[in-house]
């Protein structure tokens, strides 16, 4: 797929998380809209998948270990037809199968998760079967940045690289931001690069609203044999709207009606920029 259609897919999966967020009046925003592109390259480019199958047995897996950035997921899975994207506006309502943090019953989710640290250890589990299994399907998983202070990430990753597990594929949203401020300042886990190098993974950092360096971190993690990857994407929390862009006031917060309007307005304009 052409970077244009990507770009669209992007704007309207920021879209559907401004919708759904503000529908639900509750949610996460920030963390959701930074790694759009990403969902969008997962989804719409980079994963073997089926939306009218989405328990094939070949499928490529992905857990969304940082979980409470399900508007993100959801919005990908609706526009790429795993469910109607009208539905993204029943977020967290009572009955809604869309709930706060992903669950197995919903079409595309291959696991619950939410509970910070715990999705890369399940993707490792994943991509361990699949080995044993002699399947040639990948696993990819996304932690947050905030999320890698938690200690199961790193027992995660040990076990990853010392069992090669080359058909794993982990990616840092590096943007820098977590719920109580910057993350250099609650508790660093910097430099991010070189732990992942030390419990031998190979490491690669882009611009995570770069289609051409995500296309070609991909192609790279896949090409990489004997050890496990992570991708270390540096991007912008609330990127695409203007006023919460690098602020962590939006990590958990929901646009109000108001807000909610110069938001669509923003997405809007650039809809307008890339010619639709």
């Amino acid at each position: 797929m052409d970077n244009l259609e990507l770009k669209k897919h992007a704007n309207d999966v920021r879209k559907g998380i401004v919708t759904s967020t503000h529908s639900a009046k509750a949610g996460h925003p920030g963390g959701s809209l930074s790694a759009a592109d990403l969902f969008t390259f997962l989804y719409f480019e980079e994963m073997n998948i089926d939306p009218k199958n989405p328990q094939k047995e070949d499928r490529d897996r992905f857990v969304l270990s940082k979980g409470h950035t399900a508007p993100g997921l959801y919005a990908a899975l609706a526009y790429r037809g795993y469910f109607p994207v009208e539905d993204l506006t029943t977020l967290r309502k009572l009955g809604s199968y869309l709930q706060g943090h992903p669950n197995m019953h919903i079409p595309g989710v291959d696991m619950a998760s939410g509970s910070l640290g715990q999705g890369i250890s399940a993707a490792a589990g994943m991509a361990l079967g699949a080995k044993l299994g002699n399947k040639d399907f990948r696993v990819y998983t996304l932690l947050g940045d905030g999320e890698i202070e938690e200690g199961q990430v790193w027992e995660a990753a040990m076990f990853a690289g010392f069992r090669k597990l080359d058909n794993l594929c982990v990616i840092v949203d590096n943007n820098g931001l977590q719920i109580d401020g910057p993350i250099d300042q609650v508790c660093s886990p910097y430099p991010i690069v070189d732990k992942f190098k030390a419990f031998n993974f190979h490491v690669i950092e882009i611009d995570a609203h770069d289609f051409d360096q995500i296309r070609s971190a991909f192609n790279e993690a896949k090409a990489t044999k004997g050890m496990p990857t992570c991708i270390v994407m540096h991007s912008i929390k609330g990127k695409g709207v203007s006023f919460m862009e690098g602020s962590v006031e939006w990590h958990g917060k929901a646009p109000n009606d108001e807000e909610y309007a110069i938001a669509m307005a923003d997405l809007e304009k650039i809809d307008k920029e890339l010619g639709r």
